[in-house]
């Protein structure tokens, strides 16, 4: 019998065929799971990070004020605003302080709704916070007032793009008057008309930096337009300034509603 053949031959041969089949079958199913975990990390990963971005964090900033703003009734209700958008969670905090602390690098927006009357006791921590959460890519939203805060700070107007200028009339007396949209392309206001406000037309805006006006509205004292909602560019972060929001009745227009929710999107995404 030739070497190599018969039955303990074709036995040898057997149990190295079936033990090269098996090596193979577990390569294959290590491979295929392999393939399976990577699928499954991936699609849990993905998940993960659609739910954290499924949400825009909002930080409204609050606490002080002009004594004849209810900014405790006007920061809830800005906040009850945003939220109905169930994209946007808000969140206030009643201490201007805040600003000098790294909470605020947690989230997407920040809303400054107050006015200042005295530098923050962290004054430096507070300026250099506000300007690197915008050239980071933050978005910055400033409402009614907030054109008032600091005063103290120079700089804050290539921030804010205007400014509260005491030297200049106030407002018009409040009552009731058009916001007539002027760029009807822009994401904000794409597809809103002028619509009716109660509030205060602010005439006391200074400043010379470059902003880019969505609304304004005529004053019935002299006549002339006065910028009321402007958006600003400031490194790789957005600016959005409303000097609407007097008081309560002021955040009533749903349309004027809808721009405050918009403003918050595209400061956080551009869009």
């Amino acid at each position: 019998m030739p070497l190599g053949s018969g039955p303990v031959a074709a036995k040898h041969s057997f149990r190295v065929s079936y033990a090269s089949s098996l090596s193979g079958a577990i390569a294959m199913w290590l491979a295929l799971a392999g393939i399976w975990m990577g699928i499954c990390g991936a699609s849990a990963k993905a998940e993960s990070l659609a739910t954290t971005s499924e949400k825009i964090r909002v930080l409204i900033v609050t606490g002080v004020d002009y004594p004849g703003h209810d900014w405790r009734g006007t920061s809830r209700k800005l906040q009850e605003i945003l939220t109905k958008d169930p994209q946007i969670e808000a969140r206030i905090v009643e201490d201007i302080e805040i600003l000098a602390t790294d909470v605020i690098f947690d989230y997407q927006v920040l809303v400054l709704h107050f006015k200042n009357y005295g530098p923050p006791r962290r004054e430096a921590d507070v300026y250099r916070n506000v300007e690197a959460f915008v050239k980071r890519g933050g978005g910055l939203l400033l409402t009614h007032f907030a054109c008032g805060a600091f005063e103290e700070w120079p700089e804050f107007v290539r921030i804010a793009g205007r400014v509260w200028d005491k030297n200049k009339r106030a407002h018009d007396p409040w009552g009731p008057f058009e916001v007539r949209i002027v760029d009807t392309e822009h994401p904000i206001v794409r597809g809103i008309s002028s619509f009716e406000i109660s509030d205060e037309l602010y005439t006391c805006l200074g400043g010379e930096e470059n902003i880019h006006v969505l609304a304004v509205a005529r004053s019935r004292v002299d006549g002339q337009d006065y910028p009321m909602i402007f958006t600003r560019q400031l490194g790789e972060g957005r600016v959005v300034q409303s000097v609407l929001g007097h008081d309560l009745r002021a955040y009533e227009p749903e349309i004027y509603q809808e721009i405050l929710r918009r403003a918050v999107r595209w400061l956080a995404s551009g869009k």
